[in-house]
């Protein structure tokens, strides 16, 4: 079986074929394998679209898994996006054999959007812009003859241990986090009985997911638009051995709660929060260095990664800096894809004229200046 092939589902795809992507996703980054995208399609997709899960086979064998969904939307066209959200720090194709695949890819994001009837929009994000797939992905869909726009998604700060020991990474911080880190570990050891545990399974597991939801609640954050998703995806991660759930307790109550996922040498910083009552302490950077001397240390990673933003705090705990984009191709053959790229194009034009405005005419002060200046009330 060569030639390009789709299944609705991982229950559908051939359980060789799945024990093939399995075993890349190894090596690859954590939100492009199976596991991942399968818990994510149950817990937060359903009611978004339908999976599709394109599959490149050469001489026989898988080579290329390109998973996408069919936007299901009232009044909307046919759209195919990746299958990610508010939960995904990156999406895109899980190579086999990326340096002989990647120039597959091209040509099958083509035949993808050269499918009958025609995609109106095609939306990829977040990817990995210096990645060969990126190119390729964007190559494949100007050759469909697609209207392609790259856009920015979010910074992503990340660590390169560089084979340090966590002693020499401390040493490098900025001084100002060094001075806190020594002033506020006495002041939390004070504050009453305190226990710091990193829990990756086992019996401790559900206290420690109890106090993770607690932490969060009392937090600065917002509400989880799925309350369900991050204990479900604790547990996962526990199964698959991945698991680094810190929590920091004052007399028996949880203050602070991070959840770091240790995939192929990269320890990925996911969710974090602390009870914003407790601020003074610092307890959330006094957790990250813990954390940061386990993955360090004992897990031997290669790279710490924060993951989604430019929050400022990361700066101080990461040494590098890149980006994730997205592709957004517009048929405009099609009513659409036509407005669509109108729209999106459009808006960026707007954003690069109103940014060589004065202070006082951006935003919302344009509308209120152009009436004025018309005449009309």
């Amino acid at each position: 079986m060569d030639g390009l092939q789709r299944y609705d589902s991982f229950a559908t795809m051939p359980a060789e074929t799945l024990a093939v992507f399995e075993r890349a996703a190894q090596s690859a980054d954590f939100f492009l394998s199976p596991a991942w995208l399968r818990y994510l399609a149950q817990s937060t997709l359903a009611q978004q679209g339908r999976l599709r899960l394109y599959c490149l086979y050469r001489d026989g064998a898988p080579r290329i898994l390109l998973p996408l969904m069919q936007q299901e939307q009232a009044r909307a066209g046919r759209r195919l996006a990746s299958p990610s959200n508010y939960y995904s720090a990156l999406a895109g194709p899980l190579m086999v054999a990326p340096a002989i695949d990647g120039h597959a890819l091209g040509g099958m994001i083509a035949a993808i959007a050269a499918e009958r009837p025609r995609w109106d929009r095609i939306d990829l994000r977040p990817l990995a812009p210096e990645a060969v797939c990126f190119q390729q992905l964007q190559r494949g869909l100007d050759d469909s003859g697609l209207a392609v726009q790259p856009y920015f998604c979010f910074g992503n700060w990340y660590l390169d241990v560089a084979g340090r020991s966590y002693a020499q990474y401390h040493a490098s911080l900025p001084s100002r986090l060094r001075n806190t880190l020594a002033r506020k570990i006495p002041q939390l050891r004070a504050s009453g009985q305190v226990e710091l545990e990193i829990v990756q399974d086992g019996a401790a597991l559900e206290r420690a997911i109890a106090d993770y939801q607690s932490v969060y609640l009392a937090s600065w954050k917002k509400p989880e638009p799925y309350p369900d998703f991050m204990p479900g995806f604790i547990r996962l991660c526990a199964e698959l051995g991945k698991l680094r759930l810190g929590v920091v307790r004052i007399d028996g109550q949880p203050v602070a709660a991070q959840v770091w996922i240790v995939h192929h040498g990269v320890a990925a910083i996911y969710k974090l929060a602390y009870d914003a009552r407790v601020a003074a302490l610092s307890v959330g950077s006094v957790l990250t260095a813990a954390l940061m001397e386990h993955v360090i240390d004992i897990d031997r990673v290669h790279q710490v990664d924060y993951l989604m933003g430019d929050d400022r705090y990361k700066q101080d705990w990461m040494s590098h800096r890149r980006e994730r984009w997205g592709l957004m191709a517009f048929n405009l053959s099609t009513l659409d894809g036509l407005s669509g790229y109108a729209r999106h194009v459009g808006g960026r034009l707007f954003r690069r004229l109103e940014r060589g405005l004065p202070e006082g005419l951006r935003s919302g002060n344009t509308f209120q200046f152009w009436r004025g200046f018309s005449g009309r009330k």
